[in-house]
Order: C-alpha cells, then sequence, then structure tokens
C-alpha cells in the first residue's frame, strides 16, 4: 500500500467531510466509501487493499488511529509510544517494535486530546501528565513535552476482556490450586489482605480475582484513582473513582475523601486499587476500627519491603511517633501476598505472609508459602508454593466452618 495513494485519499476524506456539524459514523464511512470508489475509477486497487483503506481511515477520523488495530488485538497486553514514530507492544511478556507510526507529531496530539476528552480529563503545556482510563478499561498515562523531551509519551496497559478469575490463575501457573483454597478461607472469614509487587506483576488482576471470593451477599466499595476493577456477579457494589482538581485548581476529590467518605456508606467490604501516598492513613484507619475483609495493593519489593512502604506513605501526611505506626500497621494488616514479574513474562505469586504484631518495637512477619522454582519447561519458568509455616492467628477462621475448610487445604500441600 503506496504512502501517497493513503495521503491522497486522506486528503479527499478531509474535504469531503461536513465540519460544520456532528456525523454520525456510517456517514463517516459512507464519505470514505465513496473516496475509494472514486480514487479506485482511476487507479487499480485490489479488493484486500480497499477493505484496509477502508478500516485504516475510518479509524483515522473516528477512533484513535495507528492504536485502534492494537487495541483491538487481544495478544497484546502493554501499547508504549515513545513519539509518533516509535510504537512498541508488549505481547506473553515479551517486547516488540511494530512497524505502525503516526504521520507526523500533530497527529499524535490529536489522538492524545481525543483520549483526555473521551475521560473528561485535559493536558497541556501546564498540566503535561495524565492519568486516563479507556471505555473498554484499558488504563493510559500520557506525558508530553516540554517534560516529555523526545516527543509525546503514551502507554497504555490493556486489560483482558476474558474474565481472570482464580481458576483461570491457576491455569496460567500464577498460583497452586490448593492454595487458592486457602486465601478462600482467609477472604470469607474477612482477614485484612495487602497484595504487593512490581510494575506490571499483576496486582490488580489478582485484586479482581481475589475479590470474587467475597461472598454475593457483602455490599462492596471499590476505591481507585483510575476505575479498573471488574468485580462480576456482586449486586451489592459501589464503584468510586477519584477526581482531579479544576482549572482553578479546586474541587479536587483524592483517594482519602473517598476512603472517609466510604465509611458512611456502611460498607461490608472497602477495596482500594492502589494505595500510593497518605491516603494509607484513612486505609489503615478503615481495617482498625471494625471494616475486617479490605483489600488493597502497592506497589513494593516484598511482603516485608511492603511494609516498610506503609510507614512511609502513613508518615507522609501524619506526625506521628514511628512505633505509633508501626502498632498500627501491625493491628491493620493480616496478610500479604507477593507477586512477581518473571524473565519468561510470566506474573506468580511468590510469597504469603501473615503479619502477626509486633516485639521489640518491630513488626513480626510469618512466613505461609514461599515459591520455589523447579526448573523450566519450553522457556517457561516451572515452581510451585511451598508451605513454611501454619497460620498463627486462626481466630477469624473459626466461624463458618472455615477453620475445617483452612485445615483440609492446608493439609493437602
Amino acid at each position: 500500500m503506496e504512502d501517497s495513494l493513503k495521503l491522497r485519499l486522506k486528503t479527499k476524506v478531509m474535504e469531503c467531510l461536513d465540519m460544520s456539524k456532528a456525523m454520525e459514523d456510517y456517514q463517516v464511512s459512507k464519505v470514505i466509501d465513496n473516496c475509494i470508489l472514486e480514487e479506485s475509477n482511476n487507479t487499480y486497487i485490489p479488493l484486500k487493499e480497499k477493505m484496509s483503506l477502508r478500516k485504516e481511515l475510518f479509524n483515522t477520523f473516528r477512533r484513535f488511529d495507528v492504536l485502534t488495530d492494537l487495541l483491538e488485538d487481544e495478544d497484546i497486553t502493554e501499547i508504549m509510544v515513545n513519539g509518533p514514530d516509535k510504537i512498541f507492544v508488549e505481547r506473553a511478556g515479551k517486547t516488540y517494535k511494530t512497524d505502525k507510526f503516526f504521520e507526523s507529531s500533530e497527529r499524535l496530539d490529536t489522538v492524545i486530546q481525543q483520549i483526555v476528552a473521551e475521560c473528561n480529563r485535559r493536558i497541556n503545556d501546564t498540566e503535561p501528565i495524565v492519568d486516563a482510563r479507556l471505555r473498554d478499561g484499558s488504563r493510559v498515562n500520557i506525558i508530553v513535552p516540554p517534560v516529555a523531551l523526545d516527543g509525546a509519551t503514551v502507554t497504555i496497559r490493556k486489560f483482558s476482556k476474558q474474565k481472570i478469575d482464580m481458576e483461570r490463575l491457576v491455569e496460567l501457573g500464577s498460583i497452586d490450586k490448593e492454595v487458592v483454597k486457602i486465601l478462600d478461607a482467609l477472604v470469607k472469614s474477612r482477614y485484612n489482605i495487602f497484595i504487593s509487587g512490581g510494575t506490571g506483576s499483576g496486582k490488580t488482576t489478582f485484586l479482581n480475582a481475589l475479590s470474587d471470593l467475597i461472598p454475593q451477599e457483602e455490599r462492596i466499595i471499590t476505591i481507585e484513582d483510575s476505575a479498573e476493577l471488574q468485580l462480576q456477579n456482586k449486586t451489592n457494589l459501589v464503584r468510586l473513582e477519584s477526581r482531579n482538581a479544576n482549572v482553578e485548581g479546586k474541587n479536587n476529590i483524592s483517594i482519602r475523601n473517598l476512603i472517609k467518605n466510604s465509611l458512611r456508606m456502611r460498607p461490608d467490604r472497602i477495596i482500594v486499587g492502589e494505595v500510593r501516598d497518605e491516603a494509607a492513613i484513612d486505609m489503615l484507619a478503615a481495617m482498625n476500627t471494625g471494616h475486617d475483609g479490605s483489600l488493597s495493593t502497592g506497589h513494593a519489593n516484598s511482603s516485608v519491603d511492603m511494609l516498610s512502604r506503609l510507614q512511609t506513605m502513613v508518615l507522609m501526611g501524619m506526625d506521628i511517633p514511628l512505633l505509633a505506626v508501626k502498632q498500627q500497621i501491625a493491628s491493620a494488616v493480616d496478610i500479604i501476598i507477593h507477586l512477581s514479574r518473571f524473565i519468561d513474562g510470566s506474573r506468580k505469586v511468590i510469597n504469603i505472609s501473615e503479619v502477626v504484631g509486633m516485639k521489640e518495637n518491630e513488626i513480626c512477619v510469618n512466613t505461609l508459602f514461599e515459591y520455589v522454582e523447579t526448573g523450566k519447561e519450553q522457556g517457561r519458568i516451572k515452581g510451585n508454593l511451598r508451605k513454611v509455616n501454619d497460620l498463627v492467628n486462626v481466630g477469624k477462621l473459626q466461624g463458618g466452618g472455615m477453620l475445617e475448610v483452612y485445615m483440609e487445604a492446608m493439609n493437602g500441600i
């Protein structure tokens, strides 16, 4: 397909579109079809090439240009745009450079403005960074000049349209089937659980799957910067999303605001998509004031490091003695599940630990399971979670037969 042909068609379609009024998709498609037909009267264009041109032109005028095909490709999990002519994708944990490109920096800027407008956000020289969410739930981060020195950068984290529950994670080798039974008992027994891990380790996906284990009759409130959780079959569900300040710097609704307000909404469970700042104060307060069974995620290198990060985040927003902070964390958090992304692109649970309290002014952690690598098979890392210790704080497990479920699962490992 010659670039000159595409350029001629784009120019012709632009001239034929009535910009004075809003046009429906079918009207734009009709204009494109007429332009291709007119062009084919002068130049032979194979049918396959016509169909490709039709789709590309429609994506240019009504979608996100070259990004549309990548967004529709279910094998792609991440899209990375480093300027108009460098577009990378992630497939099966591996990163590849594509042959796609924007025709100019101006065209990329137009697509960026289209993305942020759909999310009711804004981006410009004054506010060069934005987090947004596409209609399909994909997470978008955009950063533009002057902060991005080599041109506008767009990073899109896609989420599978296929529901990923615990059964699917077992199939993918992210967790062992026997351990799922234990997590089921812990969730139903209302243990407060934190999921930690690095960027791209699958924290949000795992939180979504873990939330599926919450009993149907419970009232759940989710709180996120950008709504990504996709809890299914939960009838009493309230979804809250933070809001940035307006042009005057007012009307900001933070995660902290939403956590405080959620306590007045009669929640059975509070799920915070990610704690990354002083909102940790309110999350811990909720866990310590009768809202057991809360779930959240955070960036950390290990389960122990997650506890250190929580301390730092609390101190960011409150000037209190470190010992008091540690006591709050030890009292609030029951279980930490740590995930990691391996070199083969797989994401696995590598550690499950229990916070058992304080000893000598330090938070004590009891490791329940540790991932042990057993080898490789067809380039994929193999291993399993090995039991290290028994649960110490079993009080919450006593009700509803959960202790029996837990013990049965532990005996099976």
